[in-house]
């Protein structure tokens, strides 16, 4: 979270991103010294998600990391100065209830499980059609009101998909060794990881921090949670009213997402310029 406020304060002062030239952006983003602040502290975050991938179920380690969303108030209230409004505390509050309910739900012996088998074809679909969804949305938020936040709904999308690949080659390292980095999903998680990164950076620049950073973040982590059963064949729980739990946590998190953005998008604070 504190390198998504880091690269929110970057975003805003960089030139705007421009989708035809995505090299040049993404340069000129780097260019902002509290982005790329923003972006190290985020690469230092990155390897440790993608150490604990390796370790246990995506389930569980998605449910444990987004415990961490409800730190982005504060952090935004109290460190960044940015007015953090009772609606996006509020929803803020629900998501990581909603998350917490889904952390709580997991089968405890998922946790055996750490690198769970997968079809190719499953993971295809599931990934491929993640980020034809991303992909989509790009369109649909240059005609809306609110283009930053559903943008932040597409980097999360495409961040997901980007965990879910990751988490399928970690289960190939043990036989691939350093040849993990030339099978086809290192590929995937690379273009995957980028494109995410130029979309967020393009929806920091245009709603207020914390509805883009809870919209990014709830995303991701329901298409990743949600890939725990689907994808990686991890169990559901075997109690009905465990179950009825953890439906009523996933809608409770898709409500929190549509609590929490203002009514209308939000002029970002004017930080002065950095280089």
């Amino acid at each position: 979270m504190l390198g998504f406020l880091l690269k929110y304060r970057g975003a805003i002062v960089a030139p705007e991103v421009e989708w035809r030239r995505p090299i040049r952006s993404s340069i000129a983003l780097l260019g902002s010294k509290w982005y790329a602040i923003g972006m190290a502290v985020a690469m230092f975050s990155w390897g440790l998600h993608v150490a604990a991938l390796s370790l246990a179920p995506i389930s569980l380690v998605q449910s444990i990391i987004a415990g961490g969303l409800v730190l982005v108030t504060i952090l935004a209230d109290r460190m960044f100065g940015l007015e953090v409004s009772r609606r996006e505390w509020i929803g803020v509050g629900l998501m990581a209830a909603g998350l917490a309910f889904l952390a709580a739900t997991i089968e405890h012996k998922t946790v055996d499980g750490a690198h769970a088998t997968w079809d190719p074809v499953v993971l295809a679909g599931y990934v491929g059609g993640a980020t034809l969804i991303g992909t989509l949305l790009l369109p649909i938020a240059r005609r809306s009101r609110t283009e930053g936040l559903i943008l932040a709904a597409s980097a999360g999308i495409l961040w997901g998909a980007s965990d879910i690949a990751i988490k399928a080659l970690s289960g190939r390292t043990h036989d691939l060794g350093a040849g993990v980095v030339g099978h086809p999903l290192a590929l995937v998680i690379l273009l995957l990881s980028l494109y995410g990164v130029l979309v967020s950076g393009r929806s920091l620049q245009l709603a207020a921090a914390v509805p883009v950073i809870a919209i990014t973040s709830a995303t991701a982590n329901v298409l990743t949670i949600a890939s725990g059963p689907i994808v990686f064949g991890e169990p559901l729980p075997s109690e009905p009213l465990t179950l009825a739990l953890r439906m009523a946590a996933f809608v409770l998190v898709i409500v929190a997402t549509v609590l929490t953005p203002p009514p209308m998008p939000a002029s970002p604070p004017a930080y002065p310029a950095s280089g």
